[in-house]
């Protein structure tokens, strides 16, 4: 399929996911009056739903990645080119820090923020690269494609009350909160330890998914698969024709 549509794909999904994420903290604190728990509640309740539908509205078109630690593995994998990879991850980035100015654009805040919300220390490090070591094992482990969706949200879902920090596990969306001081941000200082857990955490994921299933002829998403093997099919070509 063609990258700028992929690109598109990624860029729309990445500003929805953020918006929401970003957005629903907004206005679960304003509704929840000081409780916290509420305001959480709220918050996990709009992140799953939107996540679960952009990834069965995308993952059709560019495999609904959302997050370099997922592109990332797509990478080593040899499912992307490395040059599709850095241009999924840039894509990202810019779709997420999008979506968080969209979402103080509804909500009438200042568009450019500076985070005051502090997420420091071993507890939270350990809780992002737990969270996205998850994430990953659930993206190569699930056994049907449909299936995708609702494991995924599902994942996230709980992980946002299991660990410390609320499950980022993702560095797009991580570099996009710290760019707003509301319920979800989470200050600048902060973000490049939650990011290097989060690349660990996956890469972990992904040697571990390799010894526990068939990860070879397992893809994360069709739409990649099938990239990877018309790449193949050209490459075979080329080399016979060259050879005849």
């Amino acid at each position: 399929m063609n990258l700028s549509r992929r690109l598109a794909a990624e860029g729309i999904g990445s500003l929805l996911l953020t918006a929401t994420v970003v957005g629903s903290g907004v206005m679960a604190e304003r509704l929840a009056a000081g409780n916290t728990a509420v305001a959480l509640l709220a918050n996990t309740g709009a992140s799953v739903a939107v996540l679960a539908v952009l990834i069965a509205l995308f993952a059709p078109v560019s495999g609904a990645h959302f997050n370099p630690a997922v592109t990332l593995v797509q990478a080593i994998r040899r499912d992307l080119t490395w040059q599709e990879a850095i241009a999924y991850g840039s894509i990202q980035i810019v779709g997420c820090c999008a979506g968080a100015l969209l979402a103080h654009a509804m909500f009438e805040l200042p568009l450019i923020q500076h985070s005051l919300h502090a997420r420091a220390g071993p507890a939270q490090c350990l809780s992002e690269g737990v969270a996205t070591f998850g994430l990953l094992l659930v993206v190569l482990g699930r056994g049907r494609s449909e299936d995708a969706p609702w494991m995924i949200a599902a994942w996230i879902g709980a992980a946002y009350w299991f660990t410390a920090s609320t499950s980022f596990a993702n560095p797009a969306i991580t570099i996009a909160r710290s760019l707003s001081d509301t319920f979800a941000g989470i200050r600048s200082q902060d973000a490049p330890a939650f990011i290097l857990c989060q690349l660990i955490g996956g890469l972990l994921a992904y040697f571990v998914a390799f010894h526990l299933f068939s990860l070879q002829q397992v893809a994360l998403f069709p739409v990649t698969a099938r990239l990877n093997r018309s790449r193949r099919n050209c490459d075979h070509r080329h080399q016979t024709d060259r050879q005849g």
